[in-house]
């Protein structure tokens, strides 16, 4: 995320009109040589290890948080406390506690001017963003199916090392915390239909994995060697859970990182009474659309291309035709970000929207623990 997230600043001041201009004023890791090495590869003026000392910088106004779960809370709080705008990765938190403090500390940033928005990139994908424009206009008429995944296989292997993701500590939760967020942001973004209520279950299938014996590489970011040692994964692998939605849509949801041979096959469908959509990230510029009100003879899912410059976040970018890729969707993520900020308006989601995901995955939680039992949000 370190990585993704500079590059999008880097790009975000040559793509249109920008509202305002930034600088790339500090990085700040725990390992000094490491984070001065990176703070130079990424594009960094500087570097630090103590973010505290960062918040009393009069030349930062913007943090963007992008560490594990467990300091999200610590660090945005004291941010927004120091009148510094912020951007969080999600999960916004590892408890709904976190989450609750976070969005009553944006909540009073927010009425003296500080802004803040949690990072669910997966809205400025335009197929995505086009899906939700589609469903407002009432083309799908009344939703009435949700269904979404998050399909990964990169801890299949069993001597994958224990990393801070398969750790409760550190993550606050597995595949439901880590991807599982993003199919709820997404299904609630597009639909317009908040969830009120879950049935769920929650599976680890690889109970202990061998220590880390080094840090973690830029090339994946997502482990490091490992040792002979081993430790208790505290997390699930899998998670699964039907739900409804506050307009009546009956969704259904799974996020597993134990799906071999999918990458980041993130998908939603939705069928509704006049049509139905359905998008997979692994053909991120796809938009799949069915006019239900057409002649049978007519019917059938047909390709929407996301790439024209009406289509939302595309018309800076390239001709039409031209895909887009992973990193743009944080690019759009910093100007819509930066654009509110800007006009002195509280940009989208909001910390209040991470906490309402926050208590969604813990309903999931709850339900799992009790034997599957309806749950509500």
């Amino acid at each position: 995320m370190g990585a993704v997230h500079s590059h999008a600043w880097r790009t975000v001041d040559h793509v249109g009109t920008p509202a305002v201009r930034t600088r790339r004023a500090v990085l700040v890791g725990r390992d000094a040589q490491r984070t001065a090495e990176a703070a130079q590869q990424l594009g960094w003026e500087g570097s630090s290890t103590d973010w505290r000392e960062v918040l009393e910088r009069d030349d930062v106004h913007v943090v963007d948080v992008c560490t594990p779960g467990d300091s999200h809370a610590e660090i945005a709080v004291a941010a927004l406390r120091a009148g510094k705008h912020v951007l969080c990765e999600k999960p916004l938190a590892t408890t709904v506690e976190e989450a609750e403090e976070m969005a009553a500390a944006a909540a009073e940033a927010a009425r003296r001017g500080v802004r803040s928005m949690v990072a669910f990139n997966y809205r400025r994908v335009p197929a995505l963003a086009l899906a939700r424009e589609l469903v407002a206009a009432g083309r799908l008429g009344d939703v009435r199916h949700v269904r979404a995944v998050y399909l990964q296989d990169w801890i299949v292997d069993p001597e994958f090392p224990l990393t801070w993701r398969l750790r409760k500590e550190t993550a606050g939760a597995g595949a439901l915390g880590d991807i599982g967020s993003h199919i709820v942001d997404a299904a609630q973004f597009v639909t317009g239909q908040v969830i009120q209520g879950v049935t769920g279950v929650l599976e680890t299938f690889v109970k202990q994995r061998p220590l880390e014996a080094g840090p973690a590489g830029r090339g994946t970011g997502l482990g490091a060697s490992a040792s002979t040692e081993y430790g208790e994964v505290t997390v699930d692998d899998a998670a699964a859970f039907i739900a409804r939605g506050d307009g009546g849509a009956l969704m259904t949801f799974e996020a597993t990182r134990f799906a071999t041979g999918r990458k980041n096959a993130m998908r939603l469908e939705v069928n509704g009474s006049k049509g139905s959509l359905a998008f997979d990230f692994e053909s991120m510029n796809e938009l799949s659309f069915h006019d239900a009100t057409l002649p049978d003879a007519e019917g059938g899912f047909r390709r929407i291309l996301a790439t024209e410059p009406t289509h939302p976040h595309v018309g800076n970018w390239w001709p039409p035709g031209h895909g887009l890729g992973y990193d743009h969707a944080f690019v759009h993520e910093l100007q819509d970000f930066l654009t509110a900020v800007a006009e002195g308006r509280d940009p989208a989601p909001s910390f209040a929207d991470g906490l309402q995901v926050q208590r969604v995955l813990a309903a999931v939680e709850r339900s799992a623990a009790n034997g599957s039992t309806h749950t509500p949000v």
